[in-house]
């Protein structure tokens, strides 16, 4: 099993590298886990929408040269289908059960994903209706299939 999280950006601050770093540490057991930062793009001050589609769209570009067409891909979106940590649990479960070896999640920058980003998606996900800064999202995606292995295997994780 694979899982690569293609991501906008690096990160700075120290606090969430280190919360990264360990979520990939617990990780190792039970899965390959990459993580493939591209560039983000320089949001003009001011920008107007039509500056703001044209740095989502470089950025998803950036992305979609990674991503062959036989790849299954998740986006995480305001719009996506929202389900609890037993139901993510059982979706990734049944996703390697139906020979996905690798699964990619999508994390957008912070202007969001692209439409050529969306289109390309086979499943999109939302962790809630509100907004959360795209660097915390990465130790959120890691912990949930952190917790979703452990229901998986049967293993204990808090609640």
């Amino acid at each position: 099993m694979k899982i690569n999280l293609y991501c906008v950006g690096k990160i700075k601050e120290r606090a969430i590298t280190l919360l990264i770093s360990e979520y990939m540490k617990r990780l190792q057991g039970y899965a390959e886990v990459n993580i493939i930062e591209v560039p983000d793009e320089k949001i003009p001050n001011n920008a107007s929408l039509l500056e703001e589609e044209k740095v989502k769209q470089v950025e998803g570009m950036r992305i979609l040269k990674l991503i062959s067409s036989s790849d299954y891909v998740i986006t995480f979106d305001l719009a996506g289908k929202e389900m609890d940590s037993i139901s993510f649990a059982t979706y990734m479960s049944e996703a390697f059960e139906r020979g996905k070896s690798t699964i990619n999640f999508i994390i957008g920058g912070s202007l969001g994903l692209s439409p050529e980003i969306k289109k390309r998606a086979n499943s999109s996900l939302s962790f809630s209706r509100l907004t959360f800064p795209h660097q915390l999202m990465r130790v959120f995606v890691l912990e949930q299939i952190y917790r979703a292995f452990r229901i998986n295997n049967h293993e204990p994780y808090h609640k």
